[in-house]
């Protein structure tokens, strides 16, 4: 284990009045390099520092000198503790050097799998008495987990004997496989075991809202780019004969599925880490699914990198079939979108091919070759050529305007209108539904749709108090807006609720706290999900016609509650629905769902077979000034022209307000509803019952 310990290095607060690396100050924790200049740590051991500034120090040989350099907390998840408790899962930090040194680094495994339970290995420094610290490994084994295979912040229990302080941030090792899969996180009170994390948690780092233009720009491809970059040279170039991390493998017999032994994996992650990353999450999913993998939560995060998207298919097939789906893997990155291209982009696809052909032609037939051939000679890929759903995102501004009042000139009734509804966008939808029997607490559930595709990503039967519910659903609403996003397009989350939680302003929620609120980094809109009595068949087409009229048509706002700034019923259900099928219902005094009279008007608004409406949050406006917002809304809907373009208009609008941008202020509180109803709310009906 000799690889393990000389990348374990040990964390220390900087001592103040000293240049940084110059002296190693209170001792904090372990941690180990996992590539060139980079250290994985715990979050609770790198905060401890100074700022953001910590010493690491590491041994250059077997029996050499210490070496203190400073580095900087690039990255924490999460970034702050919260006030009360421990620090929660996942618990990892990244540290980066603040210079070069030469440093060995661990191997990191790119499985999708997680921890199983079996037989590890950990390192990491402890108090070796008399004032030292010693450096230390142990065997271990994993025995369960902490809370549900579902959550995002699973933990897994360790058993071990001599887990002593100091040791949290060290790695642990798969013996069976011969690669890191973890970081140590806790130790019991009694020293006989602890809790670790799975490296995978490493792909929930955030990422950068706008898109990269440089490797640098996401931490997390950095890193692992590097990585893989690192273990392929020295694979190629052993340093003075050492042993290498795929020697190991190579030694303990293990294999990368039934496709690629561990030299054919380092050679090949090596090459993929030469190209630029993957566009987005959806970008990778979809050259899986391409291949027949459509990516199902199994209690891991989501694949983010090329390493990542081939670890998935390790252990898809047998045989032959197993290296032909790796095969037309790569193929599949070799004509991915670029987030940017460097001058040695063309060099590295190059190189891919070139691996590719000679791989394909130990013992592959002719066919599959020919196969790579056309592949490799076709025009690069164009997944807006695949997925209409796209060309719906980016060029949604078809008509001039003024980008301060979300008005449009109107270049007249059917301009830029498409023949047919539009097809649907991504979009991430979080039901909320009521616990009869426990006021106040909410069961509720998260779907990804990243490509027309339902991907059910997590789940809450327990129930949730109200206050609680942002803190709860940070993690994963994180996660799965990063299935469904693209650079420049984030996916619309559709909040579908019960009438008693109409007034939640998950818009305002921040995630993470210190963030932006959600309805100014995408489109929020809302969702009704109270179960409301069956239509007739006449109700049931009159609603869809309604629904697909304001897809395909231009649209008119009708303020139904107000009347020369005064107050007034929404009209009876028999009125509303004599309103053309291109209407959109405005409610401008709206009271709250604790008001009797606004909530009645609003179920009568449901009741007229209405999947587009807009109301204003009680309290963000004064009740008299309504003259200018009945106006701004009326522009809004019309200058829109089509239901799909709303969600974004009204993002549009809260940038805006956020921005400080006095002429949008007439927006503020504006809430838009959109209930697609040939998509039913998932949970819609299904409320459980007290047992």
């Amino acid at each position: 284990m000799s690889l393990v310990k000389d990348a374990t290095v040990r964390i220390h607060r900087p001592e103040p009045g000293y240049a940084p690396g110059e002296s190693g100050g209170d001792f904090l924790g372990s941690g180990f390099f996992i590539a060139p200049s980079w250290v994985l740590t715990c979050a609770h051991v790198a905060s401890e520092g100074r700022g953001r500034q910590v010493d690491v120090v590491y041994k250059t040989a077997r029996g050499g000198e210490a070496v203190t350099v400073g580095g900087t907390v690039v990255a924490a998840l999460p970034e702050e503790r919260p006030a009360t408790g421990g620090w929660p899962a996942p618990d990892l930090a990244l540290i980066q050097l603040l210079r070069p040194v030469d440093h060995p680094c661990v191997y990191l495994s790119e499985r999708s799998t997680g921890l199983g339970r079996g037989a590890y290995y950990f390192a990491g420094w402890a108090d070796g008495g008399a004032g030292t610290l010693k450096r230390l490994g142990r065997e271990c084994r994993v025995v369960g987990t902490i809370d549900d295979w579902s959550d995002g912040d699973e933990q897994m229990l360790i058993e071990a004997s001599q887990l002593y302080p100091g040791m949290s941030g060290g790695p642990l090792v798969d013996l069976a496989r011969g690669e890191v899969v973890g970081i140590l996180k806790s130790r019991s009170d009694d020293a006989t075991g602890g809790t670790a994390i799975g490296i995978e948690r490493l792909r929930t780092l955030p990422v950068p809202e706008s898109a990269a233009t440089a490797e640098s720009d996401d931490p997390y491809q950095a890193v692992f780019h590097a990585h893989d970059r690192y273990h392929a040279d020295r694979h190629d170039n052993p340093v003075d004969g050492e042993e290498t991390w795929a020697d190991v493998q190579r030694d303990l017999g293990t294999t990368a599925g039934p496709a690629l032994t561990p030299q054919q994996r380092v050679d090949l992650l090596g090459r993929l880490a030469k190209l630029p990353p993957p566009v987005s999450t959806r970008n990778l999913l979809d050259i899986l699914g391409g291949l027949g993998h459509a990516y199902r939560p199994v209690g891991v995060p989501a694949p983010r990198g090329w390493r990542d998207g081939l670890g998935i298919l390790y252990d898809a097939r047998e045989g032959t079939e197993a290296l032909k789906l790796v095969l037309r893997y790569c193929m599949g990155v070799i004509a991915a979108e670029r987030p940017y291209v460097v001058p040695s982009t063309k060099l590295a696809e190059e190189a891919l091919w070139d691996w590719v052909k000679e791989t394909a032609k130990n013992g592959l037939d002719l066919p599959f070759r020919l196969e790579m051939t056309r592949l490799r000679h076709r025009e690069r890929y164009d997944p807006a050529q695949d997925d209409p759903a796209r060309h719906d995102q980016a060029p949604y501004d078809p008509a001039p305007h003024d980008p301060a009042l979300g008005h449009r000139q109107d270049p007249g009734p059917s301009a830029g209108i498409p023949d047919g509804p539009p097809p649907a966008a991504p979009f991430v939808l979080l039901s909320l539904q009521t616990r009869a029997w426990e006021p106040g607490s909410y069961d509720w559930r998260i779907v990804a749709s990243p490509s027309g595709q339902d991907v059910p990503m997590t789940e809450d039967s327990q129930g949730t108090a109200v206050g609680d519910l942002r803190c709860r659903l940070a993690a994963p609403l994180t996660e799965a807006f990063r299935l469904c996003d693209e650079p420049g397009s984030p996916a619309v989350l559709q909040v579908s609720v019960p009438l008693a939680l109409l007034d939640l302003e998950v818009e305002e929620w921040r995630l993470p706290p210190d963030g932006r609120p959600l309805g100014v980094q995408r489109p929020v809109v809302v969702r009704c999900s109270d179960e409301r009595p069956e239509p007739s068949d006449d109700g049931f087409r009159e609603r869809e016609a309604r629904w697909n009229r304001t897809r395909t048509g231009p649209m008119r706002a009708a303020v139904v509650d107000c009347a020369d700034a005064l107050r007034v019923s929404v009209p009876a259900v028999a009125e509303l629905r004599e309103l053309g099928y291109e209407t959109v219902p405005v409610l401008c005094r709206y009271g709250g769902s604790g008001d009797a009279q606004s909530l009645a008007g609003f179920v009568r608004v449901l009741d007229g077979g209405f999947g587009v409406a807009l109301w204003r949050r009680p309290g963000s406006e004064p009740a008299a000034v309504c003259t200018e917002f009945h106006l701004r809304v009326g522009d809004t809907v019309a200058g829109s022209r089509l239901a799909d373009q709303l969600p974004r208009r009204i993002h549009e609008l809260r940038q805006g307000v956020f921005a400080g941008q006095a002429e949008t202020y007439w927006s503020h509180g504006v809430v838009l509803m959109f209930d697609d109803p040939q998509h039913p709310a998932c949970g819609a009906g299904e409320l459980l019952q007290a047992p």
